[in-house]
């Protein structure tokens, strides 16, 4: 297992179509708050859940492993360096997102909107894309103050347009008309 020693820096990537990505100050952009953090869940190797997998029973699902689990830790760690603490936590209710929810920032409110797709589709259905964008548009107006949402790679995709590896996410407010704005992309570094 590969253990990385640079656990408390971080990177935030702004990048407008056409132009090439830029750094960004995260610590700036953090503490200003009217944002969410749309975080995919620490590493869980593999891809999708087993057959006939229950939300309720976490030994039925794809989970994080030692290295998840780390990582998580990890995350934490390093807003808890930086002073920065989320004014809310939202999870997916699957078992790696609470996971990394609770390993990272020691809480989470389990939201369904923010449930990995399923019966085998690879597309968030209407209502919970519609009560993501409420959420980024009610967060986007709280100066100072930051939300996390624990999430899957697809519902980061079907939300604002790309997605991310395992244990980074994207930056995220409430543009014109409310559409979901990328400001940058999160990782540690």
């Amino acid at each position: 297992m590969l253990q990385r020693r640079h656990f408390l820096s971080a990177s935030l990537t702004l990048a407008a179509p056409g132009l090439p990505a830029q750094p960004a100050p995260a610590l700036q952009l953090l503490r200003g708050g009217g944002l969410v953090l749309a975080l995919r869940h620490a590493l869980a190797p593999g891809t999708f859940d087993p057959p006939n997998f229950q939300l309720g029973d976490c030994s039925t699902q794809r989970n994080l492993n030692d290295e998840g689990r780390q990582q998580a830790r990890q995350i934490g760690a390093w807003f808890q360096a930086q002073g920065l603490r989320p004014a809310r936590v939202r999870s997916s209710p699957w078992c790696r997102c609470v996971d990394t929810a609770e390993l990272a920032f020691g809480r989470h409110e389990a939201w369904a909107a923010l449930g990995s797709p399923r019966a085998g589709t690879e597309s968030t259905n209407a209502d919970s894309l519609q009560a993501l964008r409420d959420g980024l548009q009610a967060a986007s107006g709280h100066a100072g103050q930051f939300e996390v949402w624990v999430t899957h790679m697809f519902v980061q995709a079907d939300l604002a347009g790309q997605g991310t590896g395992s244990g980074e996410g994207l930056l995220l407010r409430a543009g014109a008309g409310g559409a979901p704005q990328v400001l940058g992309r999160w990782a540690l570094g």
